[in-house]
């Protein structure tokens, strides 16, 4: 299948550019307000709009700052050492999930704790947002043109304009599926069972690494990082360790409330 050209820019306003990645990014912090808002009020939590406003705002910026940073260090350091100020231009893309996780986290510890918000219960809330803006950027890159998968000769392979000739696996798409919708529907799940606090955290975190793990399989290495030790990806190694800290965690965190069902 040959990937129709689309344009990035959706809308244009004179000098203004509103592009379908950005819009992307927006649809994905909305849904977050709105679960997050939905959650805490079933869990009966008194939390108003400007609190929540402010815990999506927090969040939201370590994403984007930490998404940055995590790509500038974990796959394109030296360029970028040679080339300071590009660091700044965001538009011409270069972002990691990885380090957007990192900054979210440490984005939403801080604002949990100014304004006095348990720890897990907001991290179990927060995380069930995770997948709804994972899967909305996978469709931005896919709309892109970017991210692309190698080489293929499935009947589904799809022409990338920016990719070659040659048909790729749409890894964008697997990752927006398994990442997205299948990861969503896990943590919808296990969180309708009452678990034990952190547990829908950690699930995220544990499947996550799994899918991102697979689909890398699956998916074109980047360019000025190839294949990395015994032939795996930069996206492999990071994940791999969140899928195996996010299964002793889940593990742990059952075995301390059956040690206090048994205490009780």
């Amino acid at each position: 299948m040959q990937l129709p050209v689309i344009d990035p820019v959706f809308l244009r306003l004179g000098p203004l550019e509103f592009r379908w990645y950005g819009l992307m990014y927006i649809l994905g912090f909305l849904a977050a307000f709105f679960i997050i808002k939905s959650q805490t009020k079933k869990r009966d939590m008194q939390i108003s709009s400007e609190t929540l406003s402010d815990i999506v705002f927090i969040i939201a910026l370590g994403i984007v700052l930490g998404g940055r940073a995590g790509y500038i260090l974990f796959y394109n350091f030296s360029w970028y050492v040679s080339h300071p100020l590009k660091v700044f231009a965001v538009w011409e893309g270069g972002m990691s999930f990885h380090g957007g996780m990192i900054g979210s986290i440490i984005a939403g510890i801080y604002v949990f704790r100014k304004n006095g918000l348990d720890l897990w219960t907001m991290a179990d809330i927060t995380a069930l947002t995770v997948p709804v803006g994972l899967g909305l950027g996978r469709i931005g890159n896919f709309i892109n043109g970017e991210l692309y998968g190698r080489v293929t000769d499935k009947p589904w392979g799809v022409v990338f304009p920016s990719g070659g000739n040659l048909p790729r696996h749409p890894s964008q798409l697997y990752e927006a599926f398994l990442e997205g919708g299948v990861l969503f529907l896990m943590a919808w799940v296990i969180n309708k069972t009452s678990p034990p606090k952190s547990v829908v955290f950690w699930t995220v975190i544990c499947c996550y690494g799994l899918f991102r793990f697979l689909v890398e399989f699956f998916r074109e290495p980047d360019q000025q990082l190839g294949f990395l030790w015994g032939g795996a990806t930069m996206g492999q190694l990071l994940s791999l360790p969140m899928f195996v800290l996010g299964g002793i965690m889940i593990i742990r965190a059952y075995h301390r409330q059956k040690s206090l069902n048994q205490a009780a």
